[in-house]
């Protein structure tokens, strides 16, 4: 018996071609991802909402106990937003403030994380008034606490070199 040959069936080209999505209204608001998609991201997707890279999110996993996303039986991490939340005021706190990772775990400790969270919306909208990240830390102001120990430290080194010089 003679086999016969089956014709090879091909798609046309334009079937494998993704439609463009159109683009945006002029003036109206595009809204993030996260903001249209509440869904879990994993470490990726979440390294870019956040803008750092993913080594970083796993590094702080392990300096922040409250930082435990999920993980799915493949041990990939997801992100819930709430996880989200807390990634951005650890960043607030080391990438703008200024905070190392040990004084960041002291601020939260004596302040309290739930504290923290409740102030981050009262965060948002005061920051406009920062001074952007790329601008160097000297025109940077310090907080009036801040202010206030600098200004008293600064007296005691005074009263020191006084000492000293006599």
């Amino acid at each position: 018996m003679m086999a016969t040959a089956r014709p090879k069936i091909t798609r046309p080209k334009a079937a494998n071609i993704r439609p463009r999505r159109p683009a945006p209204a002029a003036g109206k608001p595009v809204a993030s991802k996260s903001e249209v998609n509440p869904r879990p991201l994993k470490i990726g997707a979440a390294a870019r909402a956040l803008e750092v890279e993913p080594y970083v999110l796993r590094f702080w996993e392990t300096q922040f106990p409250f930082l435990r996303p999920r993980h799915t039986n493949s041990s990939h991490r997801m992100y819930e937003p709430d996880d989200l939340q807390m990634l951005r005021l650890v960043k607030r706190l080391l990438h703008v403030d200024g905070y190392t990772i040990a004084g960041a775990k002291k601020y939260i400790r004596e302040t309290g994380l739930e504290r923290l969270c409740a102030d981050a919306g009262s965060v948002k909208s005061a920051k406009s008034e920062r001074v952007p990240p790329d601008q160097p830390k000297a025109a940077r102001r310090p907080s009036p606490t801040a202010q206030s120990v600098i200004a008293e430290i600064r007296a005691d080194l005074k009263a020191l070199r006084k000492l000293l010089d006599d």
